[in-house]
């Protein structure tokens, strides 16, 4: 049998260019995030059958501008392409271009064509030519960018195939650089680094060693000496670059002139109206707020009916099998700990997934960049960046990938700020908890017949959270006194409607990562909880003696398991623990259970609700005993 051979690709592109839809349809749910060693930035990977012969391993690297970096994204891109010695070096790299903005995708494509690093050029959006009237010869692009170029639709599945066949290919395919760009820029400098590094590397390797020395963590003592040598001049070093991305632009207008062609009347197509009305300095604003109170609204109206049936669900499998299960300590365990410890959080699911797929659906059609730019001129008032805001909305997920958004904001000092002012939004592991209290206090009451009063009460949680966070950016903006100066630059992109194949990947990579990683923790303190609330000193051990002992009436056998079952759990180990701390909470009104539960959610705050579930659980004798109930 042949051994199916496996290609290293790394998919390059500008952000909004639909790489990670590319990557999504080449790798479908084969994908696994991790981190770079290190550091935390998040390394998405996937495998992908080519055909019957390879396999891909696809690399969805970060997205950049250029492979000079300016933060931590795009070093990890330099480092990937440069270092052989990385684990993720590519065989070949897959660059991903929007076609309507070619002229700019096409600058970090030319840097890479001249590291001599087998390359495709992707266009992507391919299906959109027609409508925005743009045309381009392909036979001339292959020939003047000297690669392959595949047009693409990872919306709608088109071109992947010759995608696929190309990448198989990838060893027939022209290595030799775009243009000689590094002698225009200066010959004698060139011939000089030439000679030093004896064709050791491509000319243009050679030349990011020298601009980008603080990557080239993997090259010699040696080398580093010649590259200190040549960087003497850091003002010559400075304009060469500068003349680098002149002539690169204008080698790429050269191309284009010849083999891409767009005509359209700019401001007359549905972006500019739709733009005008969606970052107006009025009812801009006003529009993101009915899009957020919408959102929370249905969280709680489309998740009602399965959160519901997973409540009793979880209630009929617990009773269950307590009744069919023999007697015994392991048989208390899986029905009074661990059934009811999983259900506090499962019970969260629709909630959480409805909520992370309005967030996918509005970074997918093009709005959130537009929350960013309207967004702007208000935060910089409280220290912040318009781009702040990606962190502060995505905190409403998680606080850690939201703190982790922060690379994108380049000054330093908003940075901080933002970091340390995220985890005051209400992230998803809060959700819960605002859920069973919201849902124990708040009647499910419609207001006009319109708006849920609980789904006004958890919007309410949520923008208590926001401007705690901006009273803290406020204070820390006139605290850390910092001068540094800033601009704000972010690309708009086109509007689209949101790919359901990438919303749907969203929405089970991210709800799957809540639910596992919370679920560990989960099952752990359910089991911990459930033997320090099973067992404890002679007081629990001869509870039945004592409780026959202290009635005075005889009590029916359904009074007296209630009391039994009560005096055990307030002398169990737990009881004891709860008791004694219920002094210190008890005049913010939490009984010694609620004392409990949040001692329990230092460890995870979204293990509250199962800590209570399984408390209770230990506690009652009823047949179906809900977490609601």
């Amino acid at each position: 049998m042949k051994k199916i051979k496996e290609i290293k690709i790394s998919l390059v592109g500008n952000p909004n260019t639909g790489k990670t839809s590319l990557f999504n349809v080449l790798t479908g749910l084969n994908q696994k995030v991790g981190n770079y060693p290190g550091i935390t930035v998040d390394k998405k990977q996937g495998l992908c059958k080519l055909s019957e012969k390879a396999n891909g391993i696809v690399t969805d690297l970060p997205g950049t501008y250029s492979i000079n970096p300016t933060s931590i994204d795009e070093s990890i891109v330099l480092d990937t392409l440069l270092n052989v010695q990385n684990e993720d070096c590519p065989d070949v790299v897959v660059v991903v271009a929007e076609v309507e903005n070619l002229k700019r995708n096409l600058l970090l494509f030319t840097q890479i064509k001249d590291l001599e690093i087998p390359t495709i050029l992707v266009i992507n959006m391919s299906d959109q030519m027609k409508s925005k009237g743009i045309s381009l010869d392909l036979e001339i692009l292959e020939h003047e960018l000297k690669t392959k170029v595949v047009l693409v639709s990872a919306r709608k599945n088109i071109g992947i195939e010759n995608l696929k066949e190309a990448i198989v290919n990838y060893k027939s395919y022209d290595k030799t650089p775009v243009a000689a760009i590094a002698y225009r820029m200066d010959h004698d400098f060139f011939e000089e680094v030439k000679s030093q590094f004896s064709n050791k590397y491509s000319l243009y390797k050679m030349w990011l060693l020298i601009t980008q020395h603080q990557s080239a963590n993997f090259i010699s003592d040696e080398e580093h000496e010649k590259i200190h040598h040549f960087r003497r001049d850091i003002n010559k070093i400075e304009k060469l670059q500068h003349r680098e991305t002149i002539l690169r632009y204008s080698v790429i207008n050269e191309i284009l002139k010849k083999g891409y062609q767009i005509n359209r009347k700019e401001g007359t197509d549905l972006r500019a109206v739709l733009d005008r009305v969606l970052t107006h300095k009025y009812f801009g604003y006003f529009l993101f707020v009915f899009i957020l109170l919408a959102i929370f609204q249905s969280v709680f109206n489309l998740a009602t009916y399965p959160m519901d049936f997973i409540d009793s669900s979880f209630a009929q499998i617990s009773h269950y099998l307590q009744v069919n299960l023999p007697v015994g300590p392991f048989s208390n365990l899986i029905s009074e700990g661990i059934i009811p410890g999983i259900g506090g959080i499962v019970i969260f699911i629709p909630q959480i997934a409805i909520l992370f797929f309005f967030i996918a659906v509005l970074e997918e059609t093009g709005y959130m960049s537009r929350v960013v730019f309207l967004m702007d001129k208000v935060m910089r008032r409280f220290g912040l960046s318009g781009k702040s805001v990606i962190p502060l909305i995505s905190g409403t997920a998680c606080a850690v990938p939201a703190i982790m958004a922060t690379r994108n904001i380049n000054n330093w000092r908003e940075r901080l700020i933002t970091i340390l002012v995220t985890p005051f939004t209400t992230c998803s592991a809060r959700l819960p908890v605002y859920a069973i209290i919201i849902a124990v206090i708040i009647p499910n009451t419609m207001i006009y017949g319109v708006f849920n009063l609980q789904g006004l009460v958890m919007m309410a949680l949520y923008l208590i959270g926001f401007s705690t966070a901006i009273i803290a950016a406020y204070i820390l903006h006139k605290t850390i006194k910092i001068e540094e100066h800033s601009f704000f630059v972010i690309e708009m992109p086109n509007y689209k409607l949101p790919s359901l194949k990438n919303v749907f990947y969203t929405v089970v990579e991210k709800t799957k990562a809540f639910v596992f990683d919370a679920g560990k923790i989960i099952l752990s303190i359910s089991i911990i909880l459930w033997f320090l609330a099973s067992n404890g000193p002679e007081s629990y051990k001869n509870a039945e003696i004592l409780v026959k002992a202290q009635q005075v009436d005889n009590l029916n056998d359904e009074n007296f398991d209630r009391q039994l079952a009560a005096y055990k759990l307030q002398n169990s180990y737990i009881g004891i623990l709860g008791k004694s701390i219920e002094p210190a909470i008890a005049p913010l009104g939490y009984d010694w259970k609620i004392g409990i539960a949040i001692i329990s959610s230092f460890a995870a705050r979204e293990v509250f609700v199962s800590t209570l579930a399984t408390i209770y659980s230990v506690e009652s004798d009823e047949q179906f005993s809900t977490i609601k109930e």
